[in-house]
């Protein structure tokens, strides 16, 4: 190959490697070209426009192994369509064998390049390197992220023909393996939306929407990727708890053009004859699904028209889709609530900037009975709290007049860390509450917030629950569970098995971290359809505020402002509203643009419904 080895690793003349790391960004070329160093992973160039498109450039004649492979791992950073250029740097059966849309494999950094001295021996038409780093993530094949860890080691083997003279790449890893920066640039999270299957048959005549996150390459036509996403169907993770109102088999029609809005921001989507015979009403709500999924896009789509077997089958607008389902609370929150200095539930209008607080109308605004923290269900009508000592749940309407009766839960834990959590109610009007007693913890769930209390199976959890917090949707929970000395952010699936003349099963399924460089999450909040804020410490770190994905990602939206000493945060799924924290300062709020101010100094454990 004509290097030389030096200290157990080989030299590369590193201006053939200068050339093809830099020489994909076709703009305005490369600012320097080092003359010497090892042959390792690289960094792409910094691309500070987002919009500007990026290109690979092919294998150039007689390249040799080290140009091959970093040439490779190039072009998969590129804008690309179906990687073609990156195809080039193979050997015709590896092109016909590589799948890259099966997996996304991230790395802290792009990927180093070792040579695989095990196997080059004195063979001189092949040549092995290793791909080597520490993992990241992962992106399936569903396009579904999921946070990893550990060590990553691949294989990459070349052949040389002996009629060209030429090296490619003939046996690679399977997918896209590429470095945390490079995965930023060029892929978006996007949501996908179905219907939770529990709203059709819940107490609310209208459907509730819920976000099924993916990721797509974000300057690779991301309309045509998503909606094609959207009508493959749910990923695995959600499937069991969500529907979908395509019929089974819809597609894109084959026309071969991408997707895009006209001047209008009316976006038409023609489907294969699956959906030919759809009525109006399954039409409107398969149109929602599309509208709900594209409207974080740019540029943005305000309408809809499904079209099969050439006909228009319906059309629906934003209005239309909010009439169909619900993206987020069922209304928009109407008071911020919490506790008084008089432990007494108090609200005040959601936005507003003053202090004139006022106790909800009821028993639990009078005063009777001294509360450590309050839940208020979504309609705004009824209000459950924990007693001061933490150990009997009282559930309220907040009327005048309304009569507080006996506890509907007890704990019976002995010290108040080892009773209840605060409540939290779902979409259906249902309570949700864990009792901490070491002697029987568990997850309960109140019907109607009165009921006998259910308990909530979970197979997969390991410690103790010390937070709950329902999403409005009723699909998703999420948890702090305390093990060892650390608490971490799980989000389940809510299963439910109905049975005719029996009393609904309720399981909590496939739970995951949403925050795994946190060891310590003190309290959290949904945020948004996919996202919650958090208060927590990574390893050695200091408490902060931050934001977290569902799927265990980082959304790119930046974090909240810092705020010392925050006990708890409240925050509501319509991201409208400002955050809202209890600190050192008292009640505080986060509006949009602006510093945190303080609501009221005496006063604590702030909610929004929900």
């Amino acid at each position: 190959m004509g290097a030389d080895r030096e200290g157990g690793a080989r030299r590369t003349p590193a201006r053939a490697v200068a050339y093809v790391a830099c020489g994909a960004v076709l703009l305005a070329g490369c600012a320097s070209m080092p003359d010497h160093g090892d042959l390792r992973g690289f960094e792409s160039t910094p691309r500070q426009d987002t919009q500007v498109r990026v290109f690979a450039v092919p294998p150039s004649e007689d390249a040799l192994p080290p140009q091959i492979v970093q040439g490779f791992l190039e072009a998969l950073t590129s804008d690309d369509l179906n990687y073609e250029t990156a195809k080039q740097y193979l050997t015709d059966r590896a092109r016909k064998s590589w799948h890259p849309q099966r997996s996304t494999t991230v790395l802290a950094n792009a990927p180093g390049i070792e040579v695989d001295w095990a196997v080059n021996k004195e063979e001189r038409d092949t040549f092995a390197f290793l791909l080597t780093g520490t993992r990241v993530a992962t992106v399936d094949a569903e396009q579904s992220y999921a946070p990893a860890g550990g060590n990553y080691s691949q294989q990459v083997q070349l052949k040389r023909d002996r009629k060209s003279g030429q090296w490619r790449i003939d046996r690679l890893p399977e997918g896209i393996v590429l470095g945390q920066s490079d995965f930023q640039r060029n892929y978006m999270s996007v949501n996908k939306y179905y219907l939770a299957a529990n709203s059709a048959s819940g107490a609310s005549s209208q459907l509730a929407a819920v976000a099924d996150p993916v990721y797509v390459r974000q300057r690779v036509d991301p309309t045509t990727q998503v909606v094609r996403s959207l009508l493959e169907g749910p990923t695995s993770w959600l499937d069991p708890a969500v529907l979908s109102s395509f019929p089974t088999g819809t597609r894109l029609a084959k026309t071969g053009d991408p997707l895009t809005p006209d001047e209008h921001n009316k976006l038409t989507v023609p489907l294969n004859d699956k959906a030919a015979r759809v009525g109006l009403a399954k039409c409107n709500e398969m149109a929602a699904q599309v509208l709900f999924t594209l409207q974080d896009l740019t540029p943005a789509v305000d309408e809809v028209e499904l079209r099969a077997g050439g006909a228009e089958l319906c059309s629906l607008d934003t209005d239309g889709a909010t009439a169909v389902a619900t993206r987020g609370p069922v209304r928009s929150p109407e008071y911020l609530y919490f506790l008084d200095d008089e432990q007494r539930v108090v609200r005040i209008r959601s936005g507003s900037k003053t202090a004139g607080a006022e106790p909800v109308p009821g028993p639990l605004g009078e005063g009777t009975k001294s509360l450590r923290s309050v839940a208020v269900s979504r309609d705004e009508r009824t209000a459950a709290g924990v007693s001061l000592n933490g150990a009997e749940l009282y559930v309220a309407r907040m009327e005048p007049g309304a009569q507080l009766g006996e506890p509907v839960l007890v704990s019976q834990g002995k010290i108040e860390g080892d009773r209840l959590t605060t409540p939290s109610w779902d979409a259906q009007g249902n309570l949700w509450i864990a009792d901490r007693d070491p002697a029987r913890a568990r997850l309960l769930l109140l019907q109607a917030g009165k009921n006998e209390p259910l308990e909530v199976e979970t197979p997969a959890l390991d410690g103790r629950i010390k937070s709950v917090r329902i999403a409005a949707d009723g699909v998703r929970i999420a948890l702090i569970v305390e093990k060892g000395g650390e608490q971490s952010l799980l989000v389940g699936r809510i299963d439910l098995d109905e049975k005719v003349g029996e009393r609904a099963a309720v399981t909590v399924r496939e739970l995951h971290n949403a925050a795994p460089e946190l060891e310590e999450v003190t309290t959290m909040s949904w945020s948004g359809d996919d996202r919650l804020v958090v208060v927590g410490r990574a390893k050695g770190g200091v408490l902060q505020l931050r934001y977290v994905q569902v799927d265990g990602s980082t959304p790119k939206a930046p974090a909240p402002d810092a705020l010392t000493g925050v006990k708890e945060i409240a925050a509501s799924e319509d991201e409208r509203l400002p955050l809202v924290a209890y600190s050192d300062d008292g009640i505080v709020r986060l509006p949009s643009g602006a510093q945190w101010q303080t609501v009221v100094k005496e006063g604590s454990a702030p909610v929004y419904p929900g």
